[in-house]
């Protein structure tokens, strides 16, 4: 017998249940991802949808890393892949070049086309039901918590600097 979901609060305090809830959802919307996509991989889609954020400029892998919460070694990791796939391509920075540059190869923008409704059908299965209000509560949430994980991860580098 699983336990389900609703359970889950009475069994014991809602922050670790929370805290589980997280773990398992994003266990499942990665699988999700990794079978919806036959070219990438979920991390591949979140890594090219960062990028897209950024209209004006195109990133660095440091800017990436910062922008999707991880390292840079694993950002560099994603980024070879879709280099090998052709779906991004390295410049060299104009004004500093020992940075460079990722920028979107057509093949990706082809890629987006590709999937655009898909997408848009899987966003709406994935909120079904859900507000936009109800969205942005659970964004203003979740922001909060990675503050607090961002200062908790900054009193720990200075912890080891002693």
């Amino acid at each position: 017998m699983s336990i389900k979901n609703e359970d889950i609060l009475n069994m014991m305090p809602p922050q670790f249940g929370l805290f589980g809830l997280l773990f398992a959802f994003m266990n499942r919307l990665q699988a999700a991802g990794d079978a919806f996509y036959d070219e990438i991989t979920c991390k591949q889609f979140f890594l090219l949808a960062c990028m897209n954020l950024y209209a004006d400029n195109a990133p660095t892998a440091n800017e990436l890393a910062e922008t999707m919460g991880c390292s840079r070694q694993n950002v560099k990791e994603i980024l070879n892949s879709l280099s090998k796939k052709e779906m991004i391509v390295f410049e060299p920075d104009k004004n500093d070049k020992r940075k460079q540059r990722i920028y979107l190869a057509q093949k990706t923008k082809e890629l987006a086309k590709k999937y655009t409704k898909r997408e848009m059908k899987f966003m709406q299965l994935l909120y079904a039901g859900i507000s936009d209000e109800e969205i942005r509560t659970v964004y203003k949430i979740i922001s909060r918590m990675e503050k607090n994980l961002m200062k908790q991860e900054s009193a720990q580098s200075k912890e080891f600097e002693k």
